[in-house]
């Protein structure tokens, strides 16, 4: 169970998950983990009209432009069973934004995202945890190839 946040924690957790995620309101988003269900009318609200949670949606493999993963008080362990799962309904051009709200260490989550294929971007402290985004391995090398 997840204690209640101030609306203020709330737009500054979907703010940072945004920025890092660099979304346009085209792309289509999927949130998990311990998201409630208020982030989809947060989302909605800002013109976000292409996003489904894991538990209300008809998953696809490689539908998703975006996964934002909101994780709160539950182990590396399960984060990273979580993701596994989750990456394959990620475009392989898709962005997955993770927030945590305890540092189960840096290295820890770096090494389960790239051993997932896909390498750290960026991360930002905020709202009382912190937020990194990852992108696949090589998508930019075949960007540039193209």
């Amino acid at each position: 169970m997840t204690t209640p946040m101030p609306n203020g924690s709330m737009d500054g957790i979907i703010e940072e998950m945004l920025e890092l995620a660099g979304c346009s309101l085209d792309h289509r988003i999927i949130l998990a983990g311990t998201t409630r269900p208020d982030r989809i009318f947060e989302l909605r609200r800002r013109g976000f009209f292409r996003v489904v949670t894991t538990a209300t949606c008809k998953l696809s493999p490689g539908q998703y432009d975006v996964a934002f993963v909101e994780w709160r008080r539950h182990s590396i362990e399960a984060l990273e069973a979580t993701l596994d799962w989750l990456v394959h309904f990620l475009s392989p051009a898709g962005v997955l934004v993770i927030w945590i709200d305890t540092a189960p260490g840096h290295h820890r989550l770096r090494l389960a995202i790239e051993r997932l294929g896909f390498r750290v971007d960026t991360g930002a402290r905020c709202e009382k945890g912190f937020a990194v985004s990852a992108r696949r391995l090589g998508v930019g090398q075949q960007a540039v190839a193209a």
